[in-house]
């Protein structure tokens, strides 16, 4: 049997819980064949929890894309690109690639909705990468500064914001309003240009959700190389990601992730949609 490809240009998580080590255990429960290109080593202080990010050279970061664009990804997505160096190098790898599907998840902060890690980055994402994006995955305050609109608090606001985002360049977003947005219910926004569809599953009151970010989109990024078209991609991520929040577990006193199998393994969460 052959497995399609999955490449990841994204950092590690030295938790596991997001980063690239989150992106290959969704690939591997999505039936692909993951790979990653490493951009940073994110480690964290036992005693606070307090995140530290170490970038790799960016020629090591060149030698690691040349050799999975050698091997041939059919789809391959983004995750945390620390200069607007390393995002004008993941832009190249998908041009240099003959990958069918690019998804961007625009990584801005480690944890929390503070300070983005580079505020220029923000502009190196609108010029470089949304113009090539078959999806982008931002949550709430991703959305806000790719669209220029600051904190977003509604579904009209996350439409106009999917919006400007679709006319910077990339053809599907999909907004990940998640915990964030007030109400009973998870929603997040899909548009494609067209049409507005509102994905909702009910809210977890889990805390237990780190990696998540990571994980809709390395789920969104293996349904595309697996035949899915981008709307269902989203909503069949949205199902895996879901289950997966709602089976997170403890891993200590600050963090539990999620459990990256639940929808394959336990329960497999229903996913409500909506056009608005």
């Amino acid at each position: 049997m052959s497995l399609k490809k999955t490449l990841t240009i994204a950092g590690s998580d030295t938790s596991a819980g997001a980063g690239m080590q989150a992106d290959l255990k969704t690939f591997q429960e999505l039936n692909t064949y993951g790979m990653v290109a490493l951009t940073a080593v994110v480690t964290m202080d036992p005693e606070t929890w307090g995140h530290d990010v170490t970038p790799l050279p960016i020629d090591l970061l060149d030698k690691q894309i040349k050799t999975a664009l050698s091997i041939g990804p059919d789809a391959i997505k983004t995750g945390m690109l620390g200069s607007e160096e390393i995002i004008g190098r993941a832009a190249q790898a998908y041009k240099d690639s003959d990958a069918d599907f690019f998804v961007v998840d625009p990584v801005m902060v480690c944890k929390g909705e503070d300070e983005v890690l580079n505020p220029g980055n923000t502009e190196a994402m609108i010029k470089e990468l949304l113009p090539l994006a078959t999806v982008v995955t931002p949550n709430l305050f991703e959305a806000g500064q790719l669209s220029g609109l600051g904190k977003l608090t509604s579904i009209d606001q996350m439409k106009e914001a999917a919006r400007i985002i679709h006319e910077r360049g990339a053809k599907h977003v999909i907004i990940k309003g998640g915990k964030a947005l007030e109400g009973q219910e998870a929603v997040d926004l899909y548009f494609d240009g067209e049409t507005y569809t509102l994905l909702t599953t009910e809210k977890f009151q889990s805390s237990y959700n780190h990696g998540a970010g990571c994980t809709f989109a390395a789920a969104t990024t293996a349904n595309l190389a697996n035949g899915q078209s981008p709307r269902e991609a989203v909503i069949n991520a949205k199902v895996f990601v879901a289950s997966a929040i709602k089976h997170g577990w403890k891993m200590n006193d600050f963090v539990g992730p999620v459990q990256h199998g639940a929808s394959n393994k336990v329960e497999k969460i229903e996913v409500a949609t909506k056009e608005v």
